[in-house]
C-alpha cells in the first residue's frame, strides 16, 4: 500500500516538474528570452516564418525553451507560435503503433521448447512524459513486449499456453501497460499470433490423438453391437411369440431382395429341419 502511494506521489511530483520546467530558467534565461523577442522584432516580416509552427491533427509538439520543457501541456494540433533562437521542439505521433514480437524460443513450466510471436497494438497517451522520461519509447515497449512475453510463457504448461491465448495475451497487456505507464506509453491490445512446437513433439501428439481416435471408436463400435444385440433379441422374442411374424418377415425380405433386379433368391429352411437330417 504504501509502494503504491510512494509511486503516486513520484508521478505527481514528476508531472508538476515537468508542468513548471520553464520557470526556473533563471534571470540569464529571461534575458535571451527578451533578447530573441526583441531580434525577431527587428528582422520582420523574414522571422515570422521561422516563428510559425503547424502540428498536424494526430500530433503533439513539445517545446523546449533553453532545455527545458515549456510549461503546460503538449501543443497542437493547429497553429502556434515559438521563439526561433531559445525554442526547439519535437514532434509526437499520438496515432495507434503496430509492431509484430520476434518468435521467441521459451522453455514452459513442463520443460518443453516452443516458439512464440505476437503483435502489440500501443499508442501515446502523454507526450511530454513520452520525450522527457524515456529516450526512445518505442524501441523501448518492442524490447519490453518481448521480455514480458518470455516471463509469462515461462509460467505456463504446454497444454495452457496451447488453449489459454486470450488469458496469456491480456496478462501480457496487464503487464506491459502498467510497466509503461511512466513512459506516457499506453498498451492497448497484445495478440498471440503463432505457437511452432518441435516436429518430433507434433509427431508424437499426433499419434496420441490417433490413438485416442481409434480407442473412441471401438469403444462407440462395441456399444452399437451391444445395442444391436439386444435389439435383436428383443424381435427375436417377438416373432416367437407369432410364427406369422417370421412369414411376414420372409416376405418383406424377398421384397427387398427383388428391388434391386436381383435374380437370386433365398428360401429359408428351419434349423430343426436340417437336424431331423443329421441324425439320420
Amino acid at each position: 500500500m504504501y509502494d503504491g502511494q510512494e509511486m503516486a506521489a513520484q508521478k505527481k511530483g514528476r508531472a508538476a516538474v515537468l508542468q513548471e520546467s520553464d520557470s526556473g530558467i533563471g534571470v540569464c534565461g529571461w534575458l535571451l528570452v527578451l533578447f530573441s523577442i526583441l531580434l525577431t522584432l527587428l528582422t520582420l516580416p523574414i522571422s515570422i516564418w521561422m516563428c510559425i509552427k503547424i502540428v498536424k491533427e494526430y500530433e503533439r509538439a513539445i517545446i523546449f525553451r533553453l532545455g527545458r520543457i515549456v510549461r503546460g501541456a503538449a501543443k497542437g494540433p493547429g497553429l502556434f507560435f515559438i521563439l526561433p533562437c531559445t525554442d526547439s521542439l519535437i514532434n509526437v505521433d499520438m496515432r495507434t503503433i503496430t509492431f509484430d514480437i520476434p518468435p521467441q524460443e521459451v522453455l514452459t513450466k513442463d520443460s518443453v521448447t516452443v516458439s512464440v510471436d505476437g503483435v502489440v497494438y500501443y499508442r501515446v497517451q502523454n507526450a511530454t512524459l513520452a520525450v522527457a522520461n524515456i529516450t526512445n519509447a518505442d524501441a523501448a515497449t518492442r524490447l519490453l513486449a518481448q521480455t514480458t512475453l518470455r516471463n509469462v510463457l515461462g509460467t505456463k504448461n504446454l497444454s495452457e499456453i496451447l488453449s489459454d491465448r486470450e488469458e496469456i495475451a491480456h496478462s501480457m497487456q496487464s503487464t506491459l501497460d502498467e510497466a509503461t505507464d511512466d513512459w506516457g506509453i499506453k498498451v492497448e491490445r497484445v495478440e498471440i499470433k503463432d505457437v511452432k512446437l518441435p516436429h518430433q513433439l507434433q509427431r508424437a501428439m499426433a499419434a496420441e490423438a490417433e490413438a485416442t481416435r481409434e480407442a473412441r471408436a471401438k469403444v462407440i463400435a462395441a456399444e452399437g453391437e451391444m445395442n444391436a444385440s439386444r435389439a435383436l433379441k428383443e424381435a427375436s422374442l417377438v416373432i416367437a411369440e407369432s410364427p406369422s411374424a417370421l412369414q411376414l418377415r420372409y416376405l418383406q425380405t424377398l421384397n427387398t431382395i427383388a428391388a434391386e433386379k436381383n435374380s437370386t433368391i433365398i428360401f429359408p429352411l428351419p434349423i430343426e429341419m436340417m437336424q431331423s437330417f443329421v441324425k439320420r
